[in-house]
C-alpha cells in the first residue's frame, strides 16, 4: 500500500496487511506520517516538556456514579 506523510508529503509503501493500513483504509481520520517526522515531533514535544512551559489540555473526565 503507497501512503504519503501528511507533513513532508514523502511516499512510502507499507505492508497492506498491517493493522495501521488497515486503520487508513477504513477510517479516513487516521493520518499517516513517516517516521522521520514522527522522531522529529516526539524529540520538540520533549524538549518542550523540559522547559516547563508546555501543559497538555485535557478534559475532565466526571465520575458517572451509575
Amino acid at each position: 500500500m503507497r501512503v504519503k506523510c501528511v507533513l513532508c508529503d514523502k511516499i512510502e509503501t507499507i505492508n497492506s496487511d498491517t493493522l495501521q493500513a488497515k486503520r487508513l483504509r477504513n477510517r479516513p481520520i487516521h493520518t499517516y506520517m513517516c517516521n522521520s517526522c514522527d522522531e522529529r515531533i516526539a524529540e520538540k514535544t520533549k524538549l518542550r516538556q523540559a522547559t516547563g512551559n508546555f501543559r497538555l489540555y485535557r478534559s475532565r473526565v466526571e465520575k458517572d456514579d451509575w
